[in-house]
């Protein structure tokens, strides 16, 4: 396996008045696509069982009966369960949305979009189970941040589709630039 030692990858970011820098090995770029590929699989799987399950899938009985009590959201995922539109949406949404989600990270296709809907639904899991006798950090929270990394790195140009679509020549200048809020999607 050889390793780039030359070529180091630096970042830099500055919110509030605070920059942090950093520099990633070179096996970086294998990490964060594992990463990528871990919470497609797991996402696309979730899904998938949802969707196939021979008793069909429903958010109502978990929202209004698993969620404790405890949890600073209870009473919206009490309005979400007991609001039959919303309910009805939540029910196709959820296993969809995870289906979706999982495929697009895997072929590393709007990976920052589904990315950020992969955290969103880990934030409301996060609420939705909330438990933190343990600690205000659990499984839930955790993914979240995994989501949250793989937009931040733009893993879906790790050997996924969003470096092509980027690079497409759209009325001779790459997509990206032709459409900047691409940048926002993609990568």
């Amino acid at each position: 396996m050889a390793t780039t030692t030359d070529r180091v990858n630096e970042f830099e970011s500055r919110i509030g008045g605070v920059t942090v820098k950093g520099k990633a090995h070179s096996l970086s770029a294998w990490f964060v696509l594992a990463l990528r590929l871990m919470m497609g699989y797991a996402f696309l799987h979730a899904g998938y069982v949802k969707i196939v399950a021979a008793e069909p899938f429903s958010a109502v009985g978990y929202l209004t009966h698993a969620v404790p009590e405890a949890s600073p959201l209870y009473g919206t995922f009490q309005w979400m369960g007991t609001t039959t539109w919303f309910a009805e949406f939540l029910t196709v949404a959820i296993p969809w949305g995870e289906f979706l989600i999982g495929a697009a990270l895997i072929v590393g296709l709007a990976t920052r979009f589904a990315a950020f809907w992969g955290a969103f639904m880990m934030l409301m899991f996060y609420f939705s189970n909330w438990s933190v006798e343990h600690g205000m950090i659990n499984g839930d929270f955790a993914y979240m941040l995994v989501f949250l990394a793989v937009a931040a790195f733009g893993a879906g140009r790790i050997l996924g589709l969003d470096a092509y679509v980027e690079k497409m020549d759209f009325g001779g200048q790459p997509l990206v630039e032709r459409i900047p809020v691409l940048a926002y999607l993609l990568g």
